[in-house]
């Protein structure tokens, strides 16, 4: 069995339980607890298995993966039922470009480790913090707007869940767990209230995951 190492409020282990949801992969959770005893995410056997120190990591048998979006490609080739990308190339590389805009230039800037080396390393007060948060989230879903009144439909492209509603909708919950003002993003939360419909979406949020705290 498929086995994800996570963290119930990881923005990236949330995108993999989606896919893995969507596809009704059979897997099995197990919690790496980034806050907890010190972060068990430095801990060495867990270190051994992914030494970025970060989450997730998927295990499938003797094979190991890090990174979000690599573990989503492994699955989908892996198991190709309910597809996360379009058959054309062109379409697929936008929903692509989607999808790294939100986890590769939005969600590292406001990133757990992130946000605690401007705390503890750099002595940044929490109202700064929160103004940090803030801006990139601003800045990178004011960019995201933009480029969903090109493509979205029901969903982040067209009217079929792809990976790029899988990166946005753990950013939206992030987002309004600091209170960033949404009022300005009509289309993306269209997308994410039509997303919350869906079952695997449901299943895979943060609270309703067994180390949520």
């Amino acid at each position: 069995m498929i086995k994800l190492y996570g963290y119930w409020r990881s923005s990236a282990a949330y995108r993999v339980r989606v896919a893995l949801n969507l596809k009704n992969i059979e897997h099995q959770l197990i919690s790496v607890h980034l806050v907890k005893d010190g972060g068990q995410q430095h801990q060495p056997s867990y270190v051994e298995m992914n030494p970025t120190h970060l989450v997730p990591t998927l295990v499938d048998g003797d094979f190991t993966l890090n990174q979000s979006l690599a573990i989503i490609d492994y699955l989908e080739d892996t198991h190709p039922q309910l597809p996360l990308y379009p058959e054309n190339i062109k379409e697929k590389s936008v929903v692509k470009a989607l999808a790294f805009d939100i986890a590769c230039d939005v969600h590292p800037l406001n990133n757990l480790r992130i946000l605690q080396y401007l705390d503890k390393n750099l002595g940044v007060s929490a109202d700064q913090k929160t103004a940090w948060y803030h801006h990139w989230i601003t800045v990178g879903f004011t960019a995201l707007e933009k480029q969903l009144s090109k493509t979205a439909g029901v969903f982040c492209f067209g009217d079929s869940v792809t990976i790029a509603d899988l990166c946005l909708i753990p950013q939206i919950y992030n987002a309004k767990r600091f209170n960033v003002d949404m009022t300005e993003f009509p289309i993306i939360n269209k997308i994410e209230a039509n997303c919350q419909k869906l079952q695997a979406f449901i299943d895979a949020l943060p609270e309703n995951q067994a180390d949520a705290t």
